[in-house]
């Protein structure tokens, strides 16, 4: 009888497993559309005016023209504003450079996944229990999720269709930096 002989999992072992985690979230919700959009052609280009102040207001937001469409990934561009709004090590970037392109495979948008790696990685730095930090993680991960669905498709292939302008994907990157901070920030 095989017996598991480890109980807790190394850093690396963890963050080699995590997009295994996050295809299969992926495939347990409606992996092709999310409730919010059934028609991709109605995602918009451009902010509204309340999604321009919203945005203008989150400094996260502000530095992703530093980094999407400049040689960086959606899910890179989102986690580096990430890392520099946390103060952390920017050579971290590189954890987020296989998520790029809904996992390289036009599956799970990298601003969706970003978003929830950010999230973890400022549970991280919460002063509080182990426990404690889980659960409220678990409580941005969720709202963060929600929000997403009620904007966007999960997959990229659903976001961005053959012959739809990027401007999409500038559009939802900027709201997913500002929800992301908005998160961050949250009690």
């Amino acid at each position: 009888m095989n017996t598991l002989k480890e109980t807790a999992w190394s850093r690396r072992k963890f963050i080699s497993s995590v997009p295994g985690f996050l295809v299969a979230a992926g495939i347990v919700s409606d992996p092709i559309i999310s409730a919010g959009h059934q028609d991709v052609s109605e995602l918009p280009q451009e902010l509204t005016a309340e999604e321009k102040n919203w945005v203008a207001k989150s400094s996260m937001a502000k530095d992703m023209s530093n980094y999407f469409g400049e040689g960086y990934s959606c899910a890179e561009s989102l986690f580096m504003v990430s890392l520099r709004f946390l103060k952390k090590p920017e050579e971290l970037v590189w954890v987020a450079s296989g998520f790029g392109g809904g996992l390289y495979h036009r599956d799970l948008c990298g601003f969706l996944t970003a978003g929830v790696m950010a999230i973890g990685l400022s549970a991280g730095m919460i002063e509080a229990e182990r426990k404690e930090a889980k659960a409220l993680c678990s409580q941005r991960v969720k709202k963060y999720w929600k929000w997403w669905t009620s904007e966007a498709p999960l997959r990229c292939a659903n976001i961005r269709t053959e012959g739809t302008s990027s401007k999409v994907c500038q559009r939802l990157g900027l709201l997913a930096a500002a929800k992301t901070e908005e998160l961050i920030k949250s009690e």
